[in-house]
């Protein structure tokens, strides 16, 4: 029999086996189990076993010894436990067979487990109860579940041991329904008051993302309230976001109920310090700690503290917690690794990993994983290879996360060709988290043909992988990126046949592949279906209208947003304040810029000013514009410089212009994008000789335009048009076409040829633009009255603006074009940017 000696525990003498009867044997066995002296318990059954007077063990003595092998671990002590057993001819007793099928699941053999309970004559609830909670700790909730229906199927009526293994199912799996039929099950046995069960039931419900529902449960039992279900109270509020809910209910614990905060108090609040306008509260409590005497020298709530400074953006904070830890653990240095990492401190992060390794520390996954990040934001492919080779040469387990969290750094720092390397290394071993972070990856960082050809392969994989949240939501920014609706709606479909249009993220992202697919109108129905709405798919609503011109509809839902009491975030301010950009509505843009500034917990970040800056200058408010960008908290980044100096061009302001492009080309010379836009500020301004020496800087420089392409979809399939000459069909049309609308005030803007032609030469040169030719043919394939929509790779030209407009005057039909800006709807002769673009 193997014993516990192994562990380094300095056992007792043993009593002789002659020396105590039986029953004594059994109590001591059962003693020093209950007091968690487990191998203490197990080194008493040789000498019992060696006995030669027959005294042997019985169905009192295994489970006590059963309870201890699984609190150990010790499969193998386990294994001759249930050989015993068997042996013994006590396997068939309920008592052991429920201790051996608790033993196997405690030990991670969730087969074992199955086999011990299915070759037992007869079962009771507490079997049940052991095989439910041996599937839920090995995190197959799915089978735990499908045996809890079959418990009840038998006619068993669940008891609080039952009903405390399956709640945390229905909460793994995301199950609200099926986590409140369990309450009402609950309910009806009149189990829902009982303490144990009521704070699952709590639990259950916050981490579901049901508050409401979860504070009732929890005002349910008000009368006897220790501090772990106040505790669970405060980290389903704080799981949730709801700040001044938990700060306000750890108020009301300690002054109105005086229930004195512990340590585990300080590690349900500290998550709701999610943000820098949560630091007041964050050291309100690291006071409190202080002087509630709560152990800052060991591990966890100093590590708990670091992690919410590293959120609230103060690291000067988190470094003189972590100083004064005595005894730093792999979990102090991985705090700290984690909260310079998330707050852009990339080289810091890797100081102090460095400082991590050199005082011995081998690091764990979490290590690996922080430092990967703090590499995604340097997006410094160097160091992503540096720590792939440190993990390679040092032994390391690469496990699932530490793989994942490589694939995705790759991807981020743009080495995609390294990152299906590494990925297709895994061969049979890809799981969903793998193919997630691909899709998902390539789908993130601009790649999305890349991003729906590893969904497709995903779906043909052996195995045949069905489309996750994750993978689906990937696939659908996708479609969104390539404006290709009909591909969005299979993936649609996709959703309604896994039952994900539930949920928030993925719901929103039909939206959105809808909106930037040039399809509102089935956009806001996707929105007007969605029974429950948090702020995701309000602001994705809102930002939908925004690209696509429409921003008096964006105002009219912000407004029905705040009178349903739902509160906007930075990313609906955000969406507001495009809306108001691409319609020139400068004061109200300001108005909501105000708004978000003054509000408590939200900040204005690079993006809102972007915003802000683009929507002044375009309105020719130039010294606004450059005193915002002054007083920004960060420097202007080439988004913000390229509007700058587009409203240049637009404006006629070369000088401004100049310094501008200047800094836009330090500031990234490998985009072509920004050249043209210099070489177009001066050719509009006829300063032909600095032109030219800026596209001699981008031939210098062996950086390539991209040229001008547009497509459109007819009938499922895709045509795209690059400029140049057209004969046949083509021409006669557009040659109708322009005749038609020169007749109505169609005069070619020559300004817009940077080349130095003569006038005829730009005008036909004018005449055969990608966008043109794709209006021509959509017109032409597009029975009446249907829409045509074309979709441009860069941004459309002013000639080719005007005459869309006309176009749509002279034939009475609508024509949506997409460039790389924003929607252009044209209708009537207007356009819906107002000419503001």
């Amino acid at each position: 029999m193997a014993t516990a000696s192994s562990s380094g525990v300095q056992l007792p003498q043993c009593p002789t086996p002659a020396s105590l009867p039986r029953w004594k044997w059994n109590a001591l066995v059962a003693d020093h189990s209950r007091s968690g002296r487990h191998a203490q318990a197990l080194a008493l059954l040789p000498p019992l076993l060696a006995a030669s007077d027959g005294l042997v063990p019985d169905a009192f003595t295994l489970p006590p010894a059963a309870r201890s092998c699984g609190a150990l671990r010790d499969s193998s002590a386990g294994r001759q436990l249930h050989a015993l057993a068997a042996k013994l001819g006590l396997d068939d007793d309920p008592f052991v067979g429920n201790s051996l099928v608790s033993m196997y699941g405690r030990c991670g053999r969730v087969e074992d487990a199955g086999k011990v309970f299915d070759g037992m004559p007869s079962r009771n609830l507490v079997s049940w109860n052991a095989l439910m909670s041996a599937v839920s700790d090995a995190g197959l909730p799915r089978r735990g579940l499908e045996l809890f229906r079959e418990c009840l199927v038998l006619g068993m009526a669940p008891d609080e041991a039952t009903l405390v293994t399956v709640m945390p199912m229905c909460t793994a799996l995301g199950w609200l329904e099926t986590g409140r039929a369990v309450h009402g099950l609950a309910a009806k046995s009149g189990l829902d008051w009982e303490p144990r069960v009521n704070n699952v039931l709590v639990d259950m419900y916050a981490k579901c993302g049901n508050v409401a529902d979860a504070e009732r449960a929890f005002s349910l039992y008000s009368s006897e309230r220790n501090v772990v279900s106040w505790n669970v109270m405060l980290r389903g509020y704080a799981r949730n976001g709801v700040v001044d809910a938990a700060f306000g209910l750890l108020q009301e614990m300690q002054i109105e109920h005086g229930v004195p905060a512990d340590e585990i108090t300080m590690l349900s609040i500290l998550p709701a310090c999610l943000g820098p306008s949560e630091l007041a509260r964050l050291r309100e409590i690291h006071s409190f700690i202080v002087r509630r005497g709560l152990d800052l020298t060991a591990d966890m709530v100093p590590n708990a503290l670091i992690a919410a400074y590293g959120r609230c953006e103060c690291l000067l904070y988190a470094d003189r917690v972590f100083a004064g830890i005595q005894s730093k653990t792999i979990s102090s240095w991985n705090a700290m690794i984690s909260a310079h990492a998330q707050n852009g401190e990339a080289n810091a992060a890797i100081q102090v990993f460095l400082g991590m390794v050199a005082c011995g520390f081998k690091p764990d996954w979490f290590s690996i994983g922080s430092l990967l990040l703090a590499c995604a934001d340097l997006k410094h492919v160097l160091y992503c290879k540096a720590i792939h080779g440190f993990i390679l040469r040092n032994g390391l387990e690469i496990d699932s996360f530490t793989t994942n969290s490589l694939l995705s750094v790759y991807i981020q720092c743009g080495r995609e060709s390294y990152a299906r390397i590494l990925f297709d290394a895994l061969g049979e071993e890809k799981d969903e988290v793998s193919w997630n972070t691909m899709i998902a990856g390539y789908a993130q960082n601009g790649l999305p043909d890349e991003s729906l050809e590893m969904f497709r392969e995903m779906q043909s994989s052996v195995g045949g992988h069905w489309p996750s949240l994750i993978s689906a939501t990937g696939a659908l920014m996708a479609c969104s990126q390539l404006s290709a609706v009909r591909l969005g709606k299979e993936m649609h479909c996709v959703a309604l046949k896994g039952d994900y249009c539930k949920d928030s993220l993925l719901s929103s992202s039909i939206i959105d592949m809808y909106a930037k697919c040039g399809f509102i109108d089935d956009a806001r129905a996707m929105f007007d279906r969605l029974e429950k709405k948090d702020a995701a798919p309000w602001t994705v609503m809102i930002t939908g209208y925004a690209v696509n011109g429409l921003a008096k509809e964006a105002m009219a839902l912000y407004e029905e947003m705040q009178s349903k009491g739902m509160e906007a975030d930075e990313y609906t301010y955000l969406g507001l304040l495009m809306a108001c950009s691409h319609a020139g509505m400068v004061e109200q843009g300001l108005r909501f810029f105000l708004e978000l500034s003054s509000h408590p917990r939200l900040e204005a970040k690079l993006e809102h000013y972007g915003c802000l800056i683009g929507m002044l200058s375009r309105a020719g408010r130039f010294a606004d514009a450059l005193a915002i960008m002054e007083d920004m908290p960060e420097e202007a980044d080439a988004k913000i410089l390229s509007s700058l100096l587009s409203a240049c061009h637009i404006h006629g302001e070369t000088e401004l212009g100049r310094e501008l492009a200047e800094r836009l080309l330090e500031l990234e010379p490998d985009k072509a994008e920004h050249y043209v836009l210099a070489s177009n500020m001066y050719a509009g301004s006829g300063q032909w000789d600095e032109m030219r020496k800026v596209r001699r800087r981008l031939k210098d420089a062996g950086v390539h335009k991209e040229p001008g392409c547009s497509w459109i979809d007819v009938a499922g399939k895709v045509y795209s048009f690059v400029a140049g000459g057209e004969d046949g069909e083509m021409r006669r049309m557009w040659c109708e076409l322009e005749e038609r609308i020169r007749r109505i005030g169609y005069v070619p803007d020559t300004t817009a040829v940077l080349h130095e032609l003569e006038e005829g030469d730009k005008v036909e040169a004018l005449r055969w633009h990608s966008e043109k030719k794709a209006m021509a043919f959509g017109l032409l394939r597009i029975a009446e009255p249907g829409k045509v929509r074309v979709f441009k790779n860069i941004r459309m030209c002013k000639d080719c603006h005007n005459a869309a407009k006309l176009i749509s005057k002279a034939t009475g039909r609508e024509i949506v074009v997409r460039d790389k800006r924003r929607f252009h709807r044209f209708s009537h002769g207007l356009c819906s940017c107002a000419d503001y673009w």
